[in-house]
Parts: structure tokens; sequence; C-alpha cells
């Protein structure tokens, strides 16, 4: 018999995923690294994104060529719409819509896909867990990644506990302030308060709230779950989560996963480019090359975070006041009734001495730079986890979904910062901005580079990261 048959007929199919996320800018970005981990263990990967996001990629950074580059056929991607309207801001109002339009398209997007070459597994956003009925019916198994930190996804899941034992819906300021008992594991932390912003609303039949129940509680029937963070971090809440979900991935910090792949196949290819839906004024390291060790304070809220001009002259008043330096971060079209330029002289007079601002940064590059000291942020998980990698203490104000709850964990559970929640005054942000660049500086510091260790020790080879990815690779590859 020809050897050169034998060997084509026993040679295994290269496991083809599909990696489906939710539109926004962190969901994709930290899908597409997870995907990027994938193909570089051999896996083929269809990348699933929206024709805007698609777009707004080509135009602000070098992702498409780079991957094509690396990657050739073995990562591609698969455009479609996500039912916004042109540059609309993607905001809490808009997840619904994109919801609608996703449930109804999954159907005709995993057939399309299916037929053109057969799908070993989907890697989907666990905001969009309806697509796992479609998953089963076609006979492809359905891993679901949460986007979110396991302390959230844990509370999201016993959403259905607080309502039954009266703690949801929260009543008055009364119950904003007391400790909810209902979520396992985490009595004594959580505050009415530091509960998920979806879970602030006077009646249980809220939508937004019905949608975050649904999804979450759908997760157990998935293949498994994959989280963004690493076993030292979240470890005591993933006990709980095991009871339900048995199969759980812990690959995080992701981007410095990705990068601690990649600098072992190549030291030139250590450095992980971030994948911006905005231009990225690279500036601002230069002008922090300049600074002294640790004494510039980033200010950046997202991807999402809107704020109202008077919110930002708050903030502007309390980082002059402090006297501390300052690099800040305000997107294009995130401040209403702001244009750049009007600001009162005194606040541009403390951006000439000690502030640099520019429209969007190269965060992970910023947080990796010696003269920061400290991260006043939105607590988006993203940013949460790469300020931990980086050992960067936190000043949270947070805005919406998951980041109430993680400001409170960062301040209470795992001491790296402050909690601004709920708050925007002067006063307030000038004392908080010294008590983390003056005052505790050292102690933050200290508990925050030990947190940073961490990470990095779980994504270096034979971390737990390491081999949860690992495990993960193998298991799509049995599939």
């Amino acid at each position: 018999m020809n050897s050169g048959l034998v060997s084509t007929i026993t040679q295994p199919r290269q496991p083809h995923v599909v990696v489906y996320p939710f539109p926004f800018q962190s969901h994709v970005n930290t899908m597409l690294r997870l995907a990027e981990l994938l193909c570089l263990a051999g896996l083929r990967i269809t990348f699933v994104i929206s024709e805007y996001n698609h777009t707004r990629l080509a135009r602000n950074a070098d992702t498409h060529p780079r991957l094509s580059a690396s990657y050739g056929k073995d990562f591609v991607y698969k455009v479609v719409q996500d039912g916004i309207d042109g540059d609309a801001t993607r905001t809490e109002e808009t997840i619904r819509t994109v919801h609608s339009k996703y449930r109804d398209d999954v159907r005709s997007l995993f057939q399309e896909l299916n037929e053109a070459l057969p799908v070993t597994c989907i890697v989907a956003d666990g905001y969009m867990t309806f697509s796992i009925d479609t998953a089963e019916e076609l006979g492809i198994p359905l891993i679901v990644f949460r986007l979110i930190g396991p302390r959230c996804f844990w509370v999201y899941y016993n959403i259905p506990r607080m309502i039954e034992a009266g703690e949801l819906p929260i009543m008055g300021e009364d119950g904003m302030e007391r400790l909810v008992q209902s979520v396992p594991g985490m009595e004594g932390i959580v505050r009415g308060r530091d509960l998920p912003s979806f879970c602030r609303v006077t009646d249980i039949s809220d939508p937004a709230l019905q949608t975050i129940i649904t999804q979450t509680i759908q997760t157990p029937r998935a293949q498994a779950l994959v989280f963004n963070t690493f076993e030292k971090l979240d470890a005591s809440v993933l006990a709980h989560v095991q009871k339900h979900c048995h199969k759980i991935y812990t690959v995080g910090p992701l981007h410095k996963h990705l990068e601690s792949r990649l600098t072992r196949i190549s030291s030139e290819r250590g450095q992980v480019p971030f994948n911006s839906f905005w231009h990225v004024d690279r500036s601002c390291l230069d002008w922090l090359d300049k600074q002294p060790p640790r004494s510039v304070i980033y200010v950046s809220f997202g991807s999402v975070t809107m704020m109202t001009r008077e919110q930002l002259m708050e903030f502007w008043h309390g980082l002059a006041n402090s006297r501390e330096r300052f690099l800040w971060v305000i997107r294009p079209e995130s401040v209403a009734g702001y244009e750049q330029g009007s600001e009162p002289v005194e606040l541009k007079r403390a951006i000439e001495e000690r502030g640099y601002m520019v429209g969007w940064a190269p965060q992970e590059e910023v947080l990796e730079h010696n003269a920061v000291g400290a991260f006043l942020t939105h607590n988006g998980w993203n940013s949460t986890l790469e300020s931990i990698a980086a050992g960067v203490p936190m000043l949270c104000w947070p805005y919406f979904a998951d980041q109430q709850l993680n400001s409170r964990v960062v301040s209470e559970e795992w001491k790296i910062g402050l909690d601004m929640k709920d708050v925007c005054d002067r006063e307030v942000v000038q004392r908080m901005v010294q008590d983390l660049m003056v005052d505790w500086k050292e102690e933050f510091l200290k508990s925050s580079r030990e947190m940073a260790i961490a990470a990095k020790e779980a994504v270096s080879e034979g971390g737990s990261s390491w081999e949860s990815l690992d495990s993960l690779i193998e298991d799509i590859k049995s599939m």
C-alpha cells in the first residue's frame, strides 16, 4: 500500500475553533489574545467580528496584517453586523440591541461556518450563552469565556438567591450600605453598593437584570468555562464556582500570558501589541521617560465610560490640587459638553507644569513604565488585571457592570488600592490621590508588587495559568 496514502488517511484533522466575542473593545481585545494563544498551539481560528470593529482595528492598529503574517490561513475573520448604526456610542443602552441581533443570527452563522469547515468547538463570550442551544443542535461543543472576573460571575450566578432573600432590589441608602449575605464565600465583603450596576434596579423584572440572570445560569450547560484570571488571585471564589461548572480554566492575565508564550518562541516577538479601536498616541511614553520613578498617576476610564463636564472638572481640580504629576486619557467624545481648550486657566497651568493629556494611550506599556506610581481607573476587568500584572496600585472610580464589585475587591480584599465609587468631589479626589501617591505609597506598592509577582509566576512555564491553557488546548484537540 502507498505509504503517502496511509499518512494522509491517519493524520488527524487540524482542530477548527470559532471564537465568538461580544462586540465591545474590551471583549474583542481579550478574546483576540486567547484566539492567538490557541493559534500558537496549532489550532485553526475563525474569529467572529463586527464590521464596525473590524474597520476600527484596521484603521488604528496593526492587528490584521500582524495576525495574517504570523498565522496565514490558520487565523481568519468572519465579519458580521452588530445591529448598531455607524458610530453610535457602544454603552450599556446598546447591549440589548446587540444581544437581540446576535441571537437572531447565531443559527445561520454557526451553520455557515460549520459547512465551510467543520467546527471542532466554539469559544463563545459568556454574555451570549444563548448560542449553547444552537451549538447543541449542530453537535458542536461550546466553551464559555467570561470576560468578567470569577467574583462578578459568582455574584451574577447568585442573583436569584439575593432576590429570594430580599436583598434585591436594593431598598434605599440602608440597602446600599448593608452587607450582602446570599453570595457564598463573599459574606462580609460586598455591600449593596458594591453589587454590579445591573443590580441597581427598583424592579427585579428589569430587562437588563433578567438578561444577566438568564445568560449566567445557562453557563453550566457549556463544555467548560474559561476565566481571564489566575489561581492565586481568585482561588477562594473559584472553589464555589467549581461546584456548578465542573471544568474551569484560568488562563490569565492573558496579555502577559501571550507575551510569555511569544517570548518562548522568539525573544524578538515577546512584545504584545495593543488591539486598539482608537488612535494610540505614543507621545505620552516620551513624556513619561522624563518623569521621576513612581511619580505619575495614570488616569483612564476605559473604552465605554461616559462622564459629564461637571465630573471632569471635579477630577481635574482634584488632580491639580494634589500637586502630583498625571497622565490623563480623555477618550474622544467621552465627556458630554466638553471641548478641548475650554478649561479654566488654573487647570491649563496644571497641565503645563506637571500633566500630559492624550486621546488614547498604549495602556499596558504605560502601566509597565517605571514613572507610573498609581492608576485612577474605572476598574473594568481588563484594566484591573493589567494594573495587577504591572504592580501598580489603583484609585477606583467604577462606571457600570462588574466595575462596582471590582473596586470593592481591590480595596477591601486584595488591599491594592482605594475605592471612590459613587463620589465625584474634588476634595475627595485630592485626598485619595495624595493617600495613594504619598502617605501610603510604600504600603500599596509593596502589596501590588507581591500580586504582580504571583501573576508573572502563573503565566510562566509550569505556572497555574500556563498549565491550565495547556489543558484547554489538549481538551479541544480531543474533541
